[in-house]
């Protein structure tokens, strides 16, 4: 078996606690903290911002890190980050301390997300990469369904100190040994190359630190560039928006109970939608797929507003969570066939940075729409709104 596929299964695990601790567990950590000191949600929601809002900076230097540090120590450091920060939460005393722990969080955050599941995966596959970057990214929805439940389990059995303990622990027990043994540079340090092909002298030749930097000044003023990551940037800023006020709109519509299953059946979608998606998408035009994309999650919206019956919201949701897990794939796809190889880790760190950087103010500015108007329809239709102008600008930036 090609070594790249346990490099896949690497990346799923890496996935599967980074997401299912450093992002689908926020809301855990938001009630927790408020349960425990009444610290307003406001504020907290303030931290979780600053946490987005640092990660997406750390996130643009990490195709340079893993150029210059190789990837095997930077996600170890990552890892131990994550957890440090996470085992810091339940310890906090003062307010100013949970920006401090947020902060420690995105260190890890920023190297084990999207950007750096992209750039784990980019020397290892080319014709394949697209199967190669859905099934590895299955990790952070199946982090969600785990992870999440089990907070909540251990939290109210044991409290959020020895839950966190618990959590923390199991992750670094199962991952720092897997990176220590898998993660390498590349194909090429034994004697591979890309989907398994056996290197040559000339593959053998190409060490990293000898391609020519691409600099980030050159991207932020290319055109080309900017409809890669415009689109993206507002389809997640829907999406995260969305998915953190989901239950919210849906509990008087639905109930509490039913509310949530809804949301677990949107993130069971994001699985299917993702794994489908990776059979066929190196096949196609991705930027049209992108579009696509963007507007089946726009007409699920749309139903959510014009028909809120249950059964419907329900068809909806799952509409919806179909595209869920794409968002957080097709950067890198894109990019793949837009830039040479030797420029990837760079340019989709780059285009994720801004892509967290926009989405961390979904959730606050739906909730100021929300509260503006005294209902979710108008934020609802921003977010359609967002979707729809970025499939057209998506679709603009294909190549003539």
């Amino acid at each position: 078996m090609f070594f790249g596929w346990k490099i896949v299964f690497l990346a799923f695990v890496i996935a599967f606690f980074a997401f299912g601790t450093g992002f689908y567990s926020l809301g855990i950590y938001l009630v927790a903290l408020n349960a425990r000191h009444g610290w307003p949600i406001a504020f907290i929601s303030v931290a979780i911002t600053v946490y987005y809002v640092l990660g997406a900076s750390l996130t643009a230097f990490v195709g340079d890190a893993f150029e210059r540090f190789g990837p095997r120590r930077v996600v170890s450091v990552a890892v131990g980050a994550l957890g440090l920060g996470v085992l810091a939460l339940p310890q906090l005393e003062r307010p100013w301390q949970l920006f401090v722990a947020f902060g420690v969080m995105a260190v890890g955050w920023a190297a084990t997300s999207g950007a750096a599941i992209n750039a784990l995966l980019a020397p290892w596959f080319d014709r394949k990469r697209g199967l190669a970057v859905s099934i590895a990214m299955n990790g952070a929805a199946a982090g969600g369904m785990v992870i999440v439940p089990l907070w909540a389990a251990l939290i109210a059995a044991h409290g959020f100190a020895w839950a966190a303990l618990v959590l923390v622990s199991g992750m670094l027990v199962i991952l720092l040994p897997l990176i220590a043994r898998y993660l390498h540079r590349g194909p090429e340090v034994m004697g591979l190359r890309p989907d398994g092909a056996v290197a040559g002298p000339a593959d053998q030749a190409r060490r990293p630190g000898t391609i020519p930097v691409l600099p980030r000044r050159e991207l932020l003023t290319s055109g080309r560039f900017w409809t890669i990551s415009a689109p993206f940037a507002l389809g997640l800023l829907a999406q995260v928006g969305f998915i953190t006020h989901q239950v919210a709109y849906l509990t008087p519509r639905l109930g509490a109970e039913q509310a949530a299953l809804a949301l677990s059946l949107t993130t069971l979608a994001a699985i299917i939608g993702r794994l489908v998606t990776g059979v066929f998408i190196d096949r196609v035009d991705r930027r049209l797929a992108t579009a696509a994309n963007l507007a089946v999650q726009a007409v699920a919206v749309v139903a959510m507003i014009r028909w809120p019956s249950p059964s419907l919201l329900y068809v909806a949701c799952a509409l919806f969570g179909l595209g869920v897990g794409n968002m957080t794939t097709f950067p890198g796809l894109v990019v793949q066939v837009e830039y040479p190889k030797e420029h990837f880790g760079r340019v989709v760190s780059l285009v994720v940075a801004i892509n967290q950087f926009t989405f961390a103010f979904g959730p606050g500015l739906l909730g100021v729409i929300r509260d503006w108007s005294g209902s979710y329809t108008a934020a609802l239709a921003v977010c359609v709104g967002c979707e729809v102008v970025a499939a057209l600008v998506i679709v603009m930036g294909r190549r003539r």
